[in-house]
């Protein structure tokens, strides 16, 4: 008789067994308080509310005895960087694995101190009780238990059922301080003898500093130093309004070589297309038996390269003491900053101190690392006083990466009843990804500029296994009989290009779920059931009826109004995602309502994930009516909100959101899921309303204008 195999043993969830100390995730006072050190960081997720709820569930505890401290590389675990939708994943496992075996470790000394069985206590609120009204807590037992030793791979965390916060929305407990104006965010630190920085850039692209005439800038009231190194130069003050006018006056002194050309804006496909570029099949699916090709359609979908357009700039504050330096920073990756500033400083990483502080929004790699480098370099010239750098709103437009721009190719045979035989799907785009502290080189702007530059650094995609790049959710999820998906990397990059939120998760979605929606259309398909009927995952269909339901699809026709339908899963490994998109086409397109569903599986707080999912959707809305970078053949162009507009609030969406809730399975993250599917549902309800396909973002006046043009 066949023995059934034996359980594999048990794992420590990843960013654990990364950073095994349980004292670095966890510390207890007592005085009744818990103090949890993830290392994620905050950038407007609500994550360390989720993560409070976590740990107080597995610790029994208040939720108010949860004290949150910011990743620092001085003393957090090092989680990487907080991107991706991955911080439940990963922090939130390792934190509940964390806190599971820190309770039974309380319990176990509590067992022997009260001379009880483990099985025979319960902890409330911190207090551990047993027969006879025994009792002691976490606070009387915290001096005596050290939790300096390694997480081991046995604990188990309480289920569902037995958690009572996992799946409530409980308040967000950073909100506080941000209604009530207490200083929370970077921009509005202030440190004992603080100094401003402003650093000059040129105008044209890649442009060297060739002469730099200081002495008007010298006479600036309230100037501390002239900085330069290369083609790095800026000015340090003593007060923010003398580093403004110091910096008027440095710009008007200095003399730029002309830079290196920009591509067509016009034409980007084009250039793309013809640029070199590396070359990797993605994905291969060959059928057992092919089937007979009577038709053959292929479509061209683009996006532009996009802003992070956050509202307020980047900023960051550093202070030198000798050979160690402090820096204070809105980086989703405080150790991988930290690694690239020992290579730009050339100094031991134990010499640099990188710590979170929360800024204005950032969803991406935007310049927040930039910055960083900036005050740093800067802060050398202030005699161990903190330098506080703040970038304007033109240095962000110009300055910090872009998200990627992508040509995508969809080519699909069809059989005699226009059905899919074979699917192919190509991407032209730079890499998605040009993060700090992932390289032997550094990734900062400001280490390019330096008289002893380093090189830049050309953005790759990260590998499948971690999501992709440019080729994010490019395979199909539905059930083709075969395909091929390949994507090509360009090796230059005339446009700096690093991760903006989805990376190319964006665009692939856009070009297959609108590129369905055309086969469904030639077909006489309702888009909805031609959807389900090429998908078997049960939780994909579960979300695409769930907001058909929701928003009564297949609603009735009306002039100027078009409906549409987008589905994604995102990473095809993390949250499930569907939206019914109303449009309403008048002088521009107007988008009126968005009704989505999602399932993220177990939802830690509810209400965070919904305003994640509105967040992501309003966002995408804005991408693709608005948002395109500008540029000539020597600048960006984009450089305010005029030039670079985004969704304001009298254009925002009514937005409605069903989460399918599954308590029983693990946790993924929320922020990107509604992207893709956004994008493509708004195309494919403008589709409907004026019988345009706008396969090229965003869509604008213009673009429909020129898609009119083509199809006539």
């Amino acid at each position: 008789m066949n023995q059934p195999a034996p359980s594999p043993p048990p794992k420590l969830p990843v960013s654990l067994a990364a950073n095994p100390k349980l004292s670095s995730w966890l510390k207890f006072s007592s005085t009744g308080q818990v103090t949890v050190s993830p290392g994620k960081v905050e950038i407007g997720q609500g994550i360390v509310t989720a993560l409070a709820q976590i740990a107080a569930d597995e610790l029994d505890i208040d939720l108010s005895r949860v004290q949150m401290v910011r990743a620092s590389t001085a003393s957090s675990p090092n989680e990487g960087v907080t991107s991706g939708s991955l911080s439940i994943q990963q922090s939130g496992r390792a934190l509940r694995h964390a806190c599971a075996e820190v309770r039974q470790i309380f319990l176990q000394l509590a067992s022997e101190r009260l001379g009880v069985g483990v099985d025979a206590l319960d902890v409330e609120d911190g207090t551990i009780s047993g027969p006879g009204n025994i009792r002691t807590s976490y606070w009387e037992l915290a001096e005596d238990v050290s939790l300096d030793r390694d997480a081991t791979p046995g604990a188990v965390p309480k289920i569902a059922t037995q958690r009572a916060l996992a799946g409530h929305s409980v308040q967000r407990i950073d909100i506080p301080d941000k209604v009530f104006g207490r200083p929370r965010f970077i921009h509005d630190q202030s440190l004992p003898g603080m100094l401003h920085g402003r650093v000059l850039r040129p105008d044209n692209a890649r442009a060297k500093l060739l002469e730099l005439g200081d002495d008007s800038t010298r006479a600036i009231a309230g100037l501390v130093a002239v900085v330069r190194d290369g083609s790095f130069a800026g000015v340090v003050s003593e007060t923010e309004h003398g580093a403004e006018n110091a910096l008027l006056a440095l710009r008007k002194s200095a003399t730029w070589s002309d830079g290196e050309p920009l591509p067509d804006e016009n034409d980007l496909a084009a250039f793309l297309k013809a640029q070199p570029s590396e070359s990797t099949v993605i994905d291969k699916r060959t059928a057992a038996a092919g089937g007979t090709t009577t038709k053959t359609i292929r479509r061209q979908y683009s996006r532009p390269y996009i802003a992070h357009a956050s509202i307020a700039p980047s900023c960051a504050i550093a202070q030198w003491n000798g050979d160690r330096v402090h820096v204070w920073t809105h980086s989703q990756g405080v150790y991988l900053l930290r690694a690239d500033l020992a290579l730009v400083l050339k100094l031991p990483v134990e010499n640099i101190t990188v710590e979170h502080m929360e800024g204005a929004g950032c969803y991406g790699h935007n310049a927040a690392d930039d910055v960083a480098l900036d005050a740093v370099l800067l802060a050398k010239a202030a005699g161990g006083r903190p330098v506080r750098v703040l970038w304007s709103r033109d240095d962000e437009m110009s300055d910090a990466p872009f998200g990627a721009a992508m040509a995508i190719e969809i080519e699909a045979d069809l059989d005699a009843a226009g059905e899919v035989v074979d699917w192919r799907h190509s991407i032209w785009s730079n890499g998605h990804a040009a993060r700090p502290g992932r390289a032997a080189q550094p990734a900062l702007l400001a280490a390019f500029e330096l008289a002893t530059p380093f090189p830049r650094m050309v953005s790759t995609n990260p590998p499948q296994a971690n999501g992709g790049g440019a080729d994010r959710n490019s395979v199909p999820l539905y059930d083709f009989p075969s395909w091929l998906i390949e994507s090509h990397r360009l090796t230059t990059m005339p446009i700096r290009t690093s991760a903006l939120r989805t990376l190319g998760a964006q665009g692939n979605v856009f070009a297959i779920e609108c590129f369905l929606d055309e086969i469904a259309a030639a077909r006489g398909e309702d888009p909805i059931a031609f959807r389900l009927r090429h998908l078997r995952d049960e939780r994909a269909k579960d979300v695409i009826r769930a907001v058909a339901a929701r928003a009564k699809w297949e609603p009735v026709k009306q002039t100027g109004i078009g409906h549409g339908v987008g589905f994604a899963r995102y990473k095809n490994t993390g949250a499930y995602c569907a939206v019914i998109a109303e449009i309403e086409s008048g002088e521009d397109i107007r988008v009126r309502k968005l009704t989505l569903a999602a399932d993220v599986g177990e939802a830690i707080n509810p209400d965070g994930v919904i305003n994640q999912i509105e967040g992501g959707a309003i966002q995408a809305t804005s991408w693709v009516l608005k948002e395109r970078v500008r540029f000539d053949r020597q600048r960006i162009t984009s450089t305010s909100w005029t030039d670079y507009p985004i969704l304001r609030f009298s254009e925002v969406p009514e937005v409605d959101v069903e989460l399918i809730q599954r308590a029983e399975m693990d946790p993924v993250g929320a922020g990107e899921a509604a992207h893709g599917p956004v994008t493509a549902a708004i195309a494919n309800a403008v589709f409907d309303a004026l019988g345009v396909r706008v396969r090229h973002l965003p869509i604008t006046r213009d673009s429909l204008i020129a898609a009119m043009e083509a199809t006539s």
